[in-house]
């Protein structure tokens, strides 16, 4: 049992019980800022599915953008895992760059890959998301499951509610995203569930150098500009 499910499924009876789960956290938040320190300016943080080979195109595409990031001087930041994490690790690595990954104790062990000069298992997911997000100046988002979608929309969320600064977000892949960023428009658009300006917070594309162009091109000029990912789409 992981101390998440230990906190969400067993009742805290004492305060001796309260004070160790928040020392364990607290220690987990220090242990991270402290390998924040070792990631260099500037970093992307990468997401995308676990359940993909060496042979899929969402792998291909990972390590691409990792290659291409490292090139750029970027250190490229992951989940840590296989799949698509693996894929952006191993670009980094060839690139030349600094390749981090932040795994994850899961019940059914997730195992980091071969190709990471910084890593770390955190034992708490939301302490493991903060990491993902305080070094990256973007993320960029491949075809993923309940994970990636989880990880997509808290980071539009932090977006849109200002607590980090406005930076790209990159959905690669219009296929896989198309249909869903449609429903967006459609519904929760359309019922007044969001603005017009949240559509905005992303950007769509097939093209792996298209998405680290743009991503380091708002970098630069720090997002001054960050057209629809609709009109994106309607344009190609």
């Amino acid at each position: 049992m992981t101390d998440d499910q230990r906190i969400l499924d067993q009742p805290v009876e004492t305060q001796a019980e309260i004070d160790e789960h928040v020392a364990k956290i607290a220690d987990e938040f220090r242990v991270g800022f402290e390998l924040l320190r070792r990631i260099p300016h500037p970093a992307v943080t990468l997401f995308g599915s676990a359940r993909v080979g060496p042979d899929s195109w969402s792998y291909g595409a990972a390590r691409q953008v990792g290659r291409k990031f490292a090139e750029a001087g970027w250190a490229v930041i992951t989940g840590g895992g296989a799949g698509v994490m693996e894929g952006g690790n191993r670009g980094a690595q060839e690139g030349g760059g600094l390749s981090v990954g932040f795994n994850i104790e899961l019940p059914h062990e997730q195992h980091p890959n071969p190709y990471l000069d910084i890593a770390y298992t955190f034992d708490h997911f939301y302490v493991r998301k903060v990491c993902f997000v305080r070094p990256a100046e973007g993320f960029v988002i491949f075809p993923g499951g309940f994970g990636t979608l989880d990880e997509l929309f808290e980071s539009l969320t932090l977006i849109q509610t200002g607590k980090v600064l406005h930076f790209p977000t990159v959905l690669v892949g219009a296929d896989y995203w198309g249909e869903e960023l449609e429903w967006v428009q459609r519904k929760t658009l359309a019922e007044g569930l969001i603005s017009p300006d949240d559509l905005q917070l992303l950007h769509l594309t097939d093209d792996p150098d298209a998405a680290v162009e743009y991503v380091i091109a708002c970098h630069d000029r720090r997002c001054a500009h960050m057209p629809s990912a609709l009109a994106k789409r309607d344009a190609s």
